[in-house]
Parts: structure tokens; C-alpha cells; sequence
């Protein structure tokens, strides 16, 4: 075999979420993460498919490449990118991304347990508390989350239910599950899938969310909530997601469902991963929530292109 090039990757999981670490990367000057990010698009396109695709990837897996931080004050810098192009916030793989710096000894651990990571949407801080040269818990505070517009009916084919749209990093329209009778468990997921599918070709036309989250909030009393998201390509969330429970609980506290508003709150997920959020602050923007939970590296990769493989993008089957 004639190797053409190779890459060195880390896999890490995020409550079950799925981020692959690229360590190497071909040498450019870049003044500012959006010139560099723009040079990705076009120079290091098809080797960022590569990697991502099939048969080396899927696309549930998420792209994390670390580079050098522009600014000053940030620890490092990351440019985020999935099946769909880049993606300029991941809030789940700032926590793969500081997992894998620490562990790996490439930030060495500081007595405060603060980071800050360089991103296309600025620089976001983290809390990383570790126990035995290991990541115990990542902890993050978010953006503003807003509630846009709530019980808004929406009726097709055999729906007639109403939703409530939160504006996080992107839009989603979130459900109670009272309107649907299967309960979020991996047993029912082909009901759910087919309710997911459902719902989407419905908004469609109508509003152009990001994502629709179903919510199971019959244990909110005791702190917990379940959901699970699909994005706009039908693809189910491999985690709670870190927008998704921000969006549930800003949904939750601007129709007064929760008392406290310090009260934290476990999101599972459909197979039991878990995050744990609490609310910050509140401002004329929204709510700013605290969300905590621990990344987990799953494995060492090196990936090589074999200028004979005829799929040298990978390919996707949705």
C-alpha cells in the first residue's frame, strides 16, 4: 500500500456524544481563527471528510481540530466542524477538547481549575476539576438562552400539539411528551424516530429550527427531566446535548414550572447519559445556565489515505 497521508486522531465521548480530536494539520499562516477556518474550507476540505465519513467515521461524529489560541488570554483554540460543515460553538466538545488537553499533558492542570478555549464565538471559560490525572467534571457557563414564543399550536397529519421555540447558539422548537404516548427509552425509539420525522416536515415550511426536542418532564419535581433531539437532518443527539437541556430549562422557567430558579437539573438522555444544569444569571438577553459533566477518551487513531481508495471524501448514508 502506498500511503498518501496520515492522521493522528483521539476519540473522546461526551455523556455518550461522540468528538474525533485532529492533531495534525498541514502548516498555514493565519492571523485570526476565521482565516484560518476560511482556509480549511477550502485546503483541507476533503481531508476533514475523510476523517468525519464513512467508512472512518459517521455522521453522528464531531470534528475538533486544536490549534495554537490567537488570543492571549486562551489556553488554545479549536475549530468545531460536523457532517454539515463548521460549526462555531460545540459546547460539548469544549469539554472533549479540555479533557483531552489535560490527560494527555498538553495543558498541564493549574491549582484554580480554569481554562480558556478559543472558539469562532469568542472565548469560552471552563472549570475542570480533576482527581488522579484524570477529568472528574468540566464545567461551563453558557450563553444566553431565550425563550422567542410560547404554546404556539402547530397541526399536520395526525399532530395537533403545541410547542414552545427557545433561541440557544441556534433555534429549537421544544415538545412536552404528554402529546406523544411512547415513553424516551431505546425500546421505543422507531415511534419516536417516526414522531421526530413527523414533527420536522411539519415545521419545515414554517419555522427553520435548528433542532426539535422532546421533553418528559413528569419527574421534574425531583430535579430531572428526560429528552431527546433531533436536528434538522433527522439525526438523533447522541448526548442530553448541552443547547437542548439549556433550551428545556429556559422553556421550563419562562412558563414558571420551576420554583427556584437555582435549582439544579439532570437532562437524560435516551440511553441514561446525563448533564446537570443550573441557572446563572438572568438578563435582558435570557438566561445564562451552568452545565457540568465529564468527557471520556475512547481511543488513539491513526487514519492513512490510500491514493488507490476510491472514496478518499468518505461518503454518508442518511
Amino acid at each position: 500500500m502506498n500511503i498518501q497521508k496520515v492522521y493522528s486522531t483521539i476519540d473522546v465521548h461526551v455523556a455518550g456524544e461522540a468528538f474525533r480530536i485532529i492533531k495534525d494539520l498541514p502548516f498555514f499562516h493565519y492571523q485570526s481563527l476565521e482565516q484560518l477556518n476560511e482556509q480549511l474550507q477550502e485546503e483541507f476540505l476533503e481531508s476533514i471528510h475523510l476523517l468525519l465519513n464513512e467508512p472512518r467515521g459517521s455522521a453522528n461524529l464531531n470534528g475538533c481540530l486544536i490549534v495554537p489560541a490567537v488570543s492571549q488570554e486562551a489556553d488554545a483554540a479549536v475549530l468545531f466542524f460536523n457532517y454539515n460543515g463548521k460549526v462555531p460553538l460545540h459546547y460539548g466538545g469544549i469539554v472533549a477538547v479540555i479533557t483531552t488537553l489535560l490527560e494527555c499533558g498538553h495543558l498541564h492542570p493549574r491549582t484554580s481549575s480554569e481554562y480558556k478555549i478559543e472558539t469562532l464565538s469568542g472565548v469560552i471559560s471552563a472549570t475542570a476539576i480533576m482527581e488522579k490525572d484524570e477529568v472528574i467534571s468540566v464545567t461551563i457557563e453558557s450563553r444566553p438562552c431565550q425563550l422567542v414564543q410560547r404554546n404556539i399550536p402547530l397541526s399536520y397529519l395526525h399532530l395537533d400539539t403545541s410547542f414552545s421555540l427557545v433561541q440557544a447558539n441556534q433555534l429549537y422548537a421544544v415538545f412536552e411528551k404528554r402529546d406523544i404516548s411512547a415513553e424516551i427509552h431505546i425500546e421505543k425509539l422507531s415511534e419516536l424516530k417516526r414522531w421526530g420525522q413527523t414533527v420536522l416536515q411539519a415545521l419545515e415550511s414554517i419555522i427553520p429550527v435548528k433542532g426539535v426536542i422532546l421533553m418528559d418532564d413528569s419527574h421534574l419535581e425531583g430535579g430531572q427531566i428526560k429528552t431527546i433531539t433531533f436536528d434538522e437532518n433527522e439525526y438523533i443527539v447522541r448526548s442530553p446535548g448541552f443547547e437542548s437541556t439549556m433550551a428545556c430549562y429556559t422553556s421550563l422557567l419562562a412558563n414558571d414550572r420551576v420554583l427556584n430558579i437555582k435549582s439544579p437539573l439532570m437532562n437524560k438522555s435516551i440511553f441514561d447519559s446525563y448533564l446537570t444544569i443550573q441557572a446563572s444569571t438572568q438578563t435582558e438577553t435570557g438566561f445564562r445556565f451552568i452545565v457540568s459533566t465529564r468527557g471520556f477518551i475512547t481511543g488513539m487513531q491513526t487514519f492513512v489515505l490510500d491514493p488507490t481508495d476510491p472514496f478518499p471524501s468518505g461518503f454518508l448514508l442518511k
